[in-house]
């Protein structure tokens, strides 16, 4: 099979709806990326619950070993916010190897 880019008829069937999408609005794409980026804060949110809950931490305990405000912790954990930088990685090497990041946090 050979498809040839600029035209259409050689494109294979049942790829692209091309009535939806001709048919989708910015509105739609806008109401789409808001339900995406939704999904992407509840994500972040069960990573820093799930990353909190296998050091066996509290909230309390977590804000002072990585040296955020219990606030902080408790907007992750909630979807309000996502960590970002440095608290990011920093999630991610505890995720990853936690005893010894627990040992260098002190």
């Amino acid at each position: 099979m050979t498809v040839d880019p600029a035209n259409p008829r050689t494109w294979p069937k049942g790829r692209v709806d091309a009535m939806r999408l001709d048919a989708t609005t910015q509105r739609d794409l806008a109401a789409q990326q808001a339900s995406d980026d939704a999904s992407a804060m509840q994500d972040a949110a069960k990573y820093t619950r799930r990353v909190r809950q296998r050091l066996g931490l509290t909230q309390h305990e977590l804000s002072q070993r990585i040296d955020v405000s219990l606030e902080t912790i408790r907007n992750w954990e909630q979807g309000k916010r996502s960590p970002t930088g440095a608290a990011k990685a920093l999630l991610r090497v505890l995720d990853r190897v936690p005893e010894p990041a627990l040992e260098a946090l002190g």
